[in-house]
């Protein structure tokens, strides 16, 4: 990846919106060679300040990334995604066909820093856009924002993301697919200019 006008999808004086590409970290971490904001810190459209990662998206999830332009708006978006005031849409396609055409996933998944194991509750509303005896498309709007959380919550319900090596324990889902079927679709929030 590399400054793509291709990928921006909203430039402001305050952020930019852009369609992350699988693959690629948000931020530098100790197996991520690349990561979008040091690709931007390069960038001309930040010239005169530094990009500021304002949310998460797994390195495996394709799409819609805010990046703010400014400290100020970096507190601003931080305040609001931690307030569920910007309201995130994304598409999964798993294995297997679910019962119900929406629902609810409203699970405690488990993680843990170091040996401390630390149990948080996750929410996530979905709705199945398509399906058959294979697979589901589903639109899901998590409500909550845990570590991983969609990938989890389809694992738990026995409905792994297609792709998803991580969360899929049987052996012969893990070879079929190698891109994470999971793409950030939309994001939408309303700011005072």
């Amino acid at each position: 990846i590399k400054e793509n006008e291709d990928l921006i999808i909203e430039d402001n004086e305050n952020f930019i919106v852009v369609n992350k590409e699988s693959g690629i970290a948000v931020q530098g971490g100790t197996k991520s060679k690349k990561n979008l904001i040091d690709i931007f810190s390069k960038s001309k459209i930040f010239n005169d300040s530094k990009p500021y990662s304002v949310h998460r998206l797994d390195k495996d999830t394709s799409g819609v990334f805010i990046i703010a332009k400014n400290r100020e708006t970096a507190k601003l978006l931080t305040t609001l995604f931690r307030l569920r005031k910007i309201h995130k849409t994304y598409l999964a396609i798993c294995y297997g066909e679910l019962d119900k055409n929406r629902g609810i996933l409203d699970q405690d998944l488990v993680r843990y820093e170091g040996k401390k194991k630390i149990i948080e509750n996750s929410k996530t509303l979905y709705k199945v856009i398509d399906k058959n005896s294979n697979c589901t498309l589903l639109e899901m709007n998590p409500v909550t924002g845990r570590k991983h959380q969609l990938r989890k919550q389809l694992s738990l319900i026995g409905h792994p993301v297609y792709g998803d090596d991580k969360y899929t324990f049987e052996k012969n889902l893990k070879t079929k697919n190698k891109e994470l079927m999971l793409h950030s679709y939309k994001i939408k929030f309303i700011i005072n200019n």
